[in-house]
């Protein structure tokens, strides 16, 4: 039974091919995966399966693929082939004054096959994901593959090649994402990978390679890429001077049988272990802890490092970049900026276990009012961060105004604060100007270095522990994670990378299903966090939620939501007034 789709005979060829992947257990099944599920979700009817690249997932090859595929169905089944789109919209021009009718049709010049030039960003990249087993499920990160590829570029993957260029040899990397040769995928420790079309350019490149009677390069035991004989960043030349360089990394034949294991494990570290997440205890002498300011956290428009100069003055290390969740945090900077290097991990900073929120009361009142106060404690539960502390800072206007908003929004205010400290768990510092705030924050960053610090012959009081990235699946395996060491181990700090933080808790990047229809509930003026998550719990997904209004009578899509959660109290109850709200925007026909 073909599934309900606007193109089923697509969307079951593509479920066919997906399938094949998966018993073979190929690589490719990201791929059709994610083009079986923007042609499941498309509303559009496509006369050629060429109109399909609009969607993401299907480029070109694939469409042509299916196209093939519709030609053998048509053929069998006696049907005519549709037109391609193109060729239908060139029959259709008015011919100019009869000229053309004579001349002969000109010749469709059949596309060559991508080949990426000797030593470039695309090449090595390419290289270096060859490296891997073709039927393997793994993959390399960035700084894996980075440390790879480099050997066979003659550009850098980390400096721009002039100072006043921004791209470096990486950024070949988003070519081949969008012409489909490359594949992303993994959270928080996004891995790279190469599809099939990718290892059809891989073999050219071996088969080139394997014609010339240049040496070759091979990976050894110890590095993973050195040379046998030659170094990899120089080149062999030819009788007349030019460059060539042999990708012998491809060359699987010449690799040792027991040598290649060893290179994926030096490289990928306890990537292939039993799943189990082993910390690792990080020396109290290796690293200080630096205060992170978000950018946006400034006096004025016209002052905006008033907070930063005014810490330095206290003697307080910090560094101020964009963060993806709160206003201040804490970092264990280490001295050594390879350190982490050893683990497989990126960056020179690990996340600590404190995080800051400033609101300025205007500022808490507003986000009160349009609900991003609820959004934001959501996002803040989800971080994993133990130790939340919102900074309420008094704000000083003229006193008609202040009277107003005290009478208006005191109660409001005084409720946000209770449910904060009870409900959430949250610590609540209140403040009573910016330079308040900012000696609180001064305070906190002398106390975490006393905290995770010694003096020489003693233990710190808090020992920190990181969880490595290349272990954790994703973010809910994160949190499980923390609970599990936590109870263990209450008096140890247990943490990830600043990068692999950021990405933990970016607003898009690794938004689950669940996240998303918990962000569209909340959307609605009186859904609060609370109130989502009870939603989401009857209805799992958005599809669920339609469907239960459509089998309803118009009538009685109004007090659907309210009726089902009738036998909730507090703040988690849906009252019949926000129970008719929701069923205008999500009840609705058409």
């Amino acid at each position: 039974m073909r599934e309900m789709c606007a193109n089923p005979l697509l969307l079951e060829w593509i479920k066919e091919w997906l399938d094949q992947a998966r018993e073979r257990n190929s690589k490719g099944a990201i791929v059709y995966k994610k083009a079986y599920d923007s042609m499941k979700a498309c509303p559009l009817v496509f006369q050629h399966p060429s109109e399909a690249q609009q969607l993401n997932g299907l480029g070109p090859k694939l469409c042509d693929r299916l196209t093939e595929k519709l030609k053998a169905y048509c053929e069998e089944n006696g049907l005519p082939m549709p037109e391609h789109p193109q060729k239908s919209a060139n029959s259709k021009r008015p011919s100019g004054g009869g000229t053309t009718e004579s001349q002969p049709a000109k010749k469709p010049r059949k596309a060559k096959p991508y080949v990426p030039t000797l030593r470039s960003g695309p090449y090595a990249l390419i290289l270096a994901l060859a490296t891997l087993d073709e039927n393997s499920s793994q993959g390399l990160t960035k700084s894996q593959l980075i440390e790879i590829a480099q050997p066979n570029c003659d550009s850098s993957f980390t400096a721009p090649s002039d100072t006043s260029k921004f791209h470096t040899a990486w950024s070949s990397m988003k070519t081949l994402l969008q012409k489909e040769f490359v594949y992303d995928f993994g959270r928080p420790l996004k891995k790279y990978a190469l599809t099939e079309e990718g290892w059809e350019i891989a073999k050219r490149m071996k088969k080139v390679a394997s014609s010339s009677d240049q040496g070759i390069l091979t990976f050894g035991s110890q590095a993973g890429m050195r040379t046998s004989g030659a170094d990899d960043s120089q080149s062999q030349h030819d009788a007349g001077g030019n460059s060539t360089a042999v990708p012998g990394a491809l060359h699987r034949e010449v690799l040792n049988v027991d040598e290649a294991p060893q290179v994926h494990r030096n490289v990928q570290g306890e990537l292939l272990n039993d799943g189990t997440v082993t910390p690792i205890t990080i020396p109290s002498d290796s690293f200080t802890v630096q205060l992170v300011l978000d950018v946006r956290e400034v006096r004025s428009s016209k002052d905006r490092d008033y907070i930063s100069n005014e810490l330095s003055k206290k003697g307080v290390s910090l560094d101020v970049r964009a963060l993806e969740l709160g206003d201040a945090m804490w970092v264990a900077k280490f001295h050594n900026p390879a350190f982490l290097s050893q683990y497989g991990e990126e960056g020179d900073e690990i996340m600590l276990d404190w995080i800051v929120e400033r609101k300025r009361l205007d500022d808490l009142i507003g986000s009160m009012k349009d609900g991003r106060f609820h959004e934001q404690k959501f996002r803040l539960r989800r971080s994993g961060v133990k130790n939340v502390i919102y900074l309420i800072e008094e704000f000083n206007v003229t006193q008609d105004v202040n009277s107003v908003m005290a009478s208006k929004y005191n109660e409001m205010v005084a409720s946000a604060i209770a449910s904060t400290q009870v409900v959430n768990g949250y610590f609540v510092k209140r403040t009573k100007n910016l330079d308040d705030s900012i000696r609180y924050l001064a305070r906190m960053t002398f106390l975490l270095r006393k905290m995770f610090s010694s003096s020489p012959g003693e233990t710190p009081s808090n020992t920190l522990s990181l969880i490595p990235s290349r272990q954790l699946s994703s973010s809910q395996s994160y949190l499980n994670t923390l609970e599990r060491h936590r109870a263990e181990n209450p008096t140890v700090t247990y943490a990830v990378t600043f990068t692999t933080f950021s990405a933990l808790t970016s607003k898009s990047d690794v938004l689950t299903l669940r996240d998303v229809f918990l962000k569209m509930l909340m959307c609605i003026r009186g859904v609060t966090g609370e109130k989502a998550i009870e939603i989401q719990r009857r209805w799992p997904t958005p599809q669920a939620f339609i469907r239960a209004f459509e089998e309803l009578d118009p009538k009685d899509r109004e007090n659907m939501v309210s009726d089902r959660m009738q036998t909730l109290v507090g703040r988690k109850k849906i009252a019949k007034v926000l129970s008719k709200k929701i069923a205008e925007v999500w009840g609705e026909d058409g």
